[in-house]
């Protein structure tokens, strides 16, 4: 059943697998054990190498384990590039008493282990149990989708209710190791998800009305965090923000977000563009280009307005194209404006960049109206990131 607005209607269906969300300092410490399935369940630990190199974190979850620790993979790397997924896929499936598996960082190890949970049903007919300890802002740990980079440089995914987490600890302690840099930029691809959710053609109100709550949560909580990155209520209120932004989208939502996002695809692996700093060049420009293509996006963006501490004017185009400007100025106000020239992505890679987020559309080929309108409209916004 698909939602609609008038008649207002639609179907929300829940993942069902969360079993259990714990938020603030040492719930880590406090109730890991307590999110294993049994007594004698062994947990594999992935991660990547600043986490377990420069960080106490991952050595304070192994003694936590004791006796239940079946290993660690440590070298999980930016947009999990499909070698290291690989090796500790092999890692895993070398032993067939683990029964868990434990992601400890940001999207990429996370995305990792719901990729080899889903190997190894697969291979060996089950899912492994997931628990997520994040310590970004990404939202990796809300999806049953899972994205690694392939040898081409491109990204591709895995998809399965399975693979979703049972336990989330979202843990002020784990935050305060990550640089505050990564941590607010992530914030900004949480932003994206709440943001996009907004004019999602099969999104339930539900999950639209829980992606504006997490907007203003961030965009009061990021400055804030920017200025005190220590504060640890304030990191744990950017964590349940970053759920909030993406937990309660719907299993049976049908598709990707939207443009920013696969603008990000786009950009993120083939340049190696972490997807927080891809969400900070594309989102705001985007829901720009959706105020002047679509008056029902626009409407849709322009009930943002009061969320981000603005005032309808009741032009929603105008109201609309507002959001876009104030996603950019916080963008700006957070130090995190640039441009693919800074990044160092050549203007000959503009055609190429649109091919991938518009499904291959090429101005060489023999499109329709429709398909013209489209790439022109995102040629022309990738032109302008330059």
């Amino acid at each position: 059943m698909d939602a609609t607005v008038n008649p207002l209607s639609g179907l929300w269906k829940p993942s069902n697998a969360l079993k259990g969300l714990f938020y603030g300092p040492d719930v880590v410490k406090k109730h890991l054990v307590s999110c294993l399935p049994s007594e004698s369940s062994k947990a594999f630990i992935i991660t990547g190498s600043s986490l377990a190199n420069k960080t106490p974190l991952v050595k304070q979850v192994e003694e936590i384990l004791g006796a239940r620790h079946a290993g660690t993979f440590s070298d999980i790397k930016e947009h999990a590039p499909i070698a290291q997924l690989d090796q500790a896929t092999a890692q895993v499936q070398a032993d067939a008493s683990i029964d868990t598996i434990i992601a400890v960082g940001g999207g990429s190890p996370i995305d990792s282990a719901k990729a080899i949970s889903f190997r190894v049903h697969e291979t060996a007919g089950k899912f492994l149990h997931h628990i997520c300890i994040p310590t970004t802002l990404s939202a990796a740990e809300c999806t049953a989708t899972a994205g690694f980079t392939g040898t081409d440089g491109v990204k591709t995914g895995i998809s399965h209710p399975g693979v979703l987490a049972s336990y989330i600890l979202y843990d002020a302690k784990f935050g305060l190791h990550t640089p505050p840099e990564l941590f607010a930029s992530t914030g900004i691809r949480a932003l994206d998800h709440a943001v996009e959710m907004q004019y999602h053609p099969t999104a339930t109100l539900l999950s639209r009305n829980n992606g504006l709550l997490a907007i203003q949560e961030l965009v009061e909580l990021l400055p804030r965090y920017q200025k005190d990155p220590r504060d640890e209520d304030t990191i744990t209120r950017l964590f349940l923000a970053a759920y909030t932004s993406l937990g309660f989208f719907g299993l049976n939502t049908r598709g990707g977000l939207g443009l920013s996002h696969t603008l990000g695809y786009a950009l993120g692996s083939p340049y190696s563009i972490p997807h927080g700093r891809t969400s900070c060049l594309t989102l705001g420009n985007v829901v720009k280009l959706k105020a002047r293509a679509s008056k029902g996006d626009a409407a849709n963006i322009a009930c943002i307005l009061p969320f981000v501490g603005e005032t309808p004017s009741g032009d929603v185009v105008a109201d609309a194209t507002r959001v876009g400007d104030r996603i950019n100025q916080l963008v700006a106000d957070l130090g995190f404006k640039t441009t693919l020239t800074t990044i160092g992505v050549g203007k000959d890679q503009a055609d190429i960049i649109v091919a991938r987020a518009t499904g291959g559309l090429k101005a060489s080929d023999e499109l329709t109206q429709e398909q013209k309108k489209v790439y022109t409209a995102v040629k022309d916004l990738v032109q302008n990131l330059y």
